[in-house]
């Protein structure tokens, strides 16, 4: 595992041993950075699965301005201190604890949110709309969700528009766009 481009580009990451985490592949990493335009010259990211903070690193190394990494499990708390501290990337913070049980406590909205939850606790529009309720997307801010890919998701959540799906053998990338409020 490795950040594919910018600033850290092919610096590679730690991972979590065992199964208690499910890097995304670089393969579908670069794919989603792509469409959301490759780089970044600001914003902010709330990654609610951390895992090993692979897609908030990425997102660092692209140009996204700051990133708030959330992560229940301590094994892979740990790997995503080590992979901070190996790039001495200083625009995030790490959150210890599930997404339902600290996003009460987030002040600022986010640009970009991405939800990879481990599968068998996927609550992916349970928590899009407690995001929304919570106005903690930004106006025209984008949700990625990585499921599997025959999970199917509705074309609106909340104030949220699906945007576009994409298939990447096993895995499924939905995209969904903040709308501007009437």
């Amino acid at each position: 595992m490795r950040i594919v481009a910018g600033k850290y580009g092919s610096r590679p990451l730690k991972s979590c041993k065992g199964d208690t985490t499910r890097p995304t592949a670089d393969k579908v990493k670069g794919a989603v950075f792509s469409s959301l335009g490759g780089s970044f010259d600001s914003g902010r990211m709330l990654d609610c699965y951390s895992g090993t903070g692979n897609m908030a690193l990425e997102a660092l190394s692209r140009g996204m301005k700051f990133a708030t990494m959330v992560e229940k499990d301590r094994m892979a708390l740990n790997v995503i201190r080590e992979n901070v501290k190996s790039l001495q990337e200083k625009n995030c913070e790490i959150i210890s604890g599930s997404i339902f049980s600290v996003m009460n406590r987030l002040k600022e909205a986010y640009d970009l949110v991405y939800i990879d939850p481990p599968y068998k606790e996927e609550k992916n529009v349970e928590l899009i709309e407690k995001l929304d309720h919570l106005s903690l997307i930004n106006t025209n801010g984008m949700v990625v969700v990585e499921s599997l890919a025959q999970q199917t998701f509705p074309e609106q959540i909340a104030t949220l528009s699906k945007q576009k799906e994409k298939v990447y053998g096993i895995t499924k990338i939905t995209y969904y766009r903040k709308q501007e409020q009437q």
